[in-house]
């Protein structure tokens, strides 16, 4: 049943960087890919320290900081979309 947990969190984040690299045009799809690898890694955290009876602080300190960081992604794509019209890369030059 370990071995199944692991193999399971490593496919999603296996399967999420196959994504992020794939569709790499879209900002909204960029964005759900990282906070699927930051849900795939959350769940490695939890499960290994459930697994050595460690302490779950740093659990809240890095859901903290994963959700700083999708409402600043979210801000980015709002003001990308209000500004462009879009949220294509190809749609402003980034120079």
């Amino acid at each position: 049943m370990m071995i199944m947990n692991i193999l399971l969190i490593m496919l999603m984040f296996i399967v999420g960087n196959i994504i992020f690299v794939s569709k790499h045009k879209h900002l909204l799809i960029v964005l759900l890919m990282l906070e699927f690898m930051v849900l795939s890694i959350f769940f490695f955290l939890l499960f290994y320290l459930s697994f050595f009876d460690f302490e779950m602080y740093m659990l809240m300190v890095f859901l903290v900081f994963s959700v700083c960081e999708g409402a600043l992604g979210l801000s980015i794509l709002v003001s990308l979309i209000r500004t462009h019209g879009n949220d294509y890369f190809y749609s402003f030059n980034l120079l």
